[in-house]
């Protein structure tokens, strides 16, 4: 069992900066995938980024050039930031990690994009 724990959204401006944190009930060395999720209503869940555990990254083509995912093995997190935001990147965000067969979410953390 993995519990989660995200912080770091908010209210910021279009062209604005925030980073998201997402820490880990245990070591996220062994992980094979940690990812960052999103959600609007009416909308499905899009994949934003991930990490996989040989260090191999992904972006969706939505955040290409303006997110960035990395880690931080000693502190079991990862994070997100997000620059340069945009109205669209309005959404609950969520962490996604899984050691295996399992996965595990966080609670989502509110980002809103408004002038």
């Amino acid at each position: 069992q993995v519990q989660l724990v995200e912080s770091g959204g908010g209210l910021v401006q279009p062209g604005g900066s925030l980073r998201l944190s997402c820490t880990a009930s245990r070591s996220i060395f062994g992980m094979k995938i940690m990812a960052w999720h999103r959600q609007t209503p009416g909308r499905e869940s899009e994949l934003v980024a991930d990490i996989n555990q040989d260090g191999n990254i992904y972006y969706a083509d939505f955040v290409k050039g303006r997110f960035t995912i990395s880690r931080d093995n000693a502190k079991n997190t990862f994070y997100l930031q997000m620059n340069n935001l945009k109205f669209e990147d309005t959404a609950i965000y969520y962490c996604h990690v899984s050691p295996g067969v399992a996965g595990y979410w966080g609670q989502g953390t509110q980002v809103t994009v408004s002038s």
